[in-house]
């Protein structure tokens, strides 16, 4: 964790071309090396001064150090983000916050702003939105990625970065079911070289869905479904009572597999039978608004480890199939003991079926 010693605010105004301090919550790590990395050629005068993994760090370093800016997540272990987001703001000081996260509901982002926060982007976003919101937030302005805006394309460009009311109507509009064909793309893929990185990052995954009212399910080794269960309960997550109730399942991965294994290759129909019958039963156990299940995968992992890639690869594009057509957030992983780097041209098929890929 980096830190700045200083508890002063070296700037004179808000202006975007000024030094801008910024404290990054958030607890990935590679996701914290890829903000560092949109902000830092682009923008050389803001400074990255702390980086905190939870959100009992952030609140004591937002008193702190008082920066101009705090990037959350909402997912943080210990104290989640928008709790944080509210005892900070409790404080009286005026750093912005900036919630910066993979959630897409409209209730998450509404619970969010109530907090006070300056402005929401949707993390998949991130990478062309950022910079903008950040100096859209400083500047007095209120930011909400365009995705969330996107159903109500009669919104002018400024509804999502300007003293809002046209959002506080967006919210309204959409505060009804949406229609069954408006999905969320989210299928991700985590290459791990780190099995305690690799853990925590899948209970945070999992355990954030979970306290969000939604639904998990975990396909994995028996080690790695023990491990997590374990990891779960050290993240403060009741995994055993979730899974009484139905809304967190642990499923033996080569089991799931054979449900759908046709003589060594995934088939289409039997996979979304499978999947769509454990997503409608895990989903009615869900009291989210607009419940969405969480599936942690390692289906295609085993498959590679097995000598059948291309049987992974195929597993991979039913997965996305399944991400673009479910209300689910799918995460794979892959250790690198597979050697999976070493075959470009399968890991680039791989990657291609993802939302977006990360590596520990």
């Amino acid at each position: 964790m980096e830190t700045d010693p200083t508890n002063g605010r070296p700037h004179e105004s808000w202006g975007s071309s000024v030094n801008i301090r910024i404290l990054v919550a958030d607890d990935f790590r590679p996701w914290r090396r890829f903000v560092s990395s949109l902000i830092q050629p682009k923008k050389p005068a803001w400074r990255i001064v702390c980086e905190v993994s939870d959100g009992v760090e952030a609140v004591k370093k937002a008193e702190e150090l008082r920066p101009d800016l705090i990037l959350m997540d909402i997912g943080l272990p210990n104290l989640d983000g928008i709790k944080a987001a509210r005892q900070i703001r409790q404080m009286g000081f005026d750093s912005k916050i900036l919630f910066l996260s993979a959630y897409d509901s409209l209730e998450v982002v509404r619970e969010a702003l109530n907090t006070g926060a300056n402005g929401y982007v949707f993390k998949l976003d991130a990478a062309n939105e950022l910079v903008g919101a950040v100096e859209a937030v400083v500047q007095g302005q209120q930011f909400v990625s365009s995705k969330l805006m996107e159903p109500t394309s009669a919104q002018t460009e400024d509804a999502h970065a300007a003293n809002n009311p046209a959002y506080d109507e967006l919210l309204r509009s959409r505060s009804v079911e949406p229609p069954e064909t408006e999905f969320t793309h989210f299928h991700e893929a985590l290459f791990c070289s780190d099995e305690v990185v690799f853990l925590e990052s899948i209970a945070r995954f999992i355990g954030a869905a979970l306290k969000f009212g939604n639904a998990a399910i975990a396909v994995a080794t028996k080690p790695h479904r023990d491990m997590l269960l374990e990891e779960l309960k050290a993240q403060g997550v009741d995994a055993d009572v979730f899974m009484q109730q139905g809304r967190y399942v642990s499923l033996d991965v080569a089991d799931a597999l054979a449900t759908f294994m046709i003589d060594d290759w995934p088939d289409a129909g039997r996979f979304f039978e499978s999947f769509q019958n454990l997503i409608e039963s895990a989903s009615k156990t869900a009291n989210a608004k607009h419940p969405r299940v969480a599936i942690f995968g390692e289906g295609s992992a085993l498959l590679w480890a097995e000598g059948k890639k291309e049987a992974a690869i195929r597993l991979e594009q039913l997965g996305n199939a399944l991400a673009r057509t479910r209300k689910v957030d799918i995460l794979c992983a892959f250790p690198f003991t597979l050697n999976i780097r070493e075959y470009t041209h399968s890991l680039e098929a791989i990657c291609r079926e993802h939302s977006a890929v990360h590596s520990s």
